[in-house]
């Protein structure tokens, strides 16, 4: 995943940077105009997402983005947020319908303020990726893979849960009328399998 982005950062940032006029707000944060309607958000790097509703879509860079190794790029609908350099990329993002979320590598995604509310949404975290939301849903189906940690409040009327052994899912604080939870069952890898057969390792190398 992270290959994948890294591929197409320079060549996408420098398209922003040469399309999109940004508007400084007084708190330093660069709001991107005309970013269209968002109904998926994907986070992929070493990011930080805050969730907030609101009437319109709007995401908000506080950072000077566009100069750096990052994206931040609406596509038919999908919101997708990149970066890998050494400094936290913090975005604001201002939904009205939001179906689905999907973070990877390190990213984080955060409600901020009030519960986040949504009819139907998806949400995926993959690798290390961090989600601590407030919700206020309707339904929702969450998959937690890898070592990726969830945190959730609020309320789900009917909610499914997928997750692996290695990660971690506190919903201490959240409600719900009905919920289904299954641990997902990853495959064993090569290595593994060449040491319960007593094979050496290192000529898996």
């Amino acid at each position: 995943m992270k290959t994948q982005f890294a591929t197409i950062i320079a060549a996408v940032a420098l398209l922003v940077s040469t399309n999109i006029t940004n508007a400084k707000a007084d708190n330093g944060a660069v709001e991107l105009p005309k970013v269209g309607s968002i109904n998926k958000i994907e986070a992929s790097g070493n990011v930080d997402v805050y969730l907030v509703n609101g009437d319109y879509d709007a995401v908000k860079v506080y950072d000077n983005y566009y100069s750096g190794n990052a994206v931040v790029q609406n596509e038919d609908g999908v919101l997708r947020i990149a970066s890998y350099a050494a400094d936290k990329l913090v975005v604001f993002v201002t939904v009205n319908d939001l179906k689905a979320i999907t973070a990877n590598d390190n990213a984080s995604v955060r409600s901020y303020g009030d519960a986040f509310s949504a009819k139907g949404i998806d949400i995926t975290l993959n690798d290390q990726a961090v989600a601590q939301l407030k919700i206020d849903a309707v339904g929702a189906t969450i998959t937690v893979n890898d070592q990726a940690r969830a945190e959730f409040a609020g309320s789900i009327e009917n909610y499914e849960l997928n997750y692996t052994a290695a990660a971690t899912v506190k919903k201490d604080n959240l409600q719900s009328r009905a919920s289904r939870e299954k641990q997902i069952v990853q495959p064993k890898s090569i290595r593994t399998y060449a040491t319960a057969f007593g094979i050496n390792a290192g000529l898996l190398n």
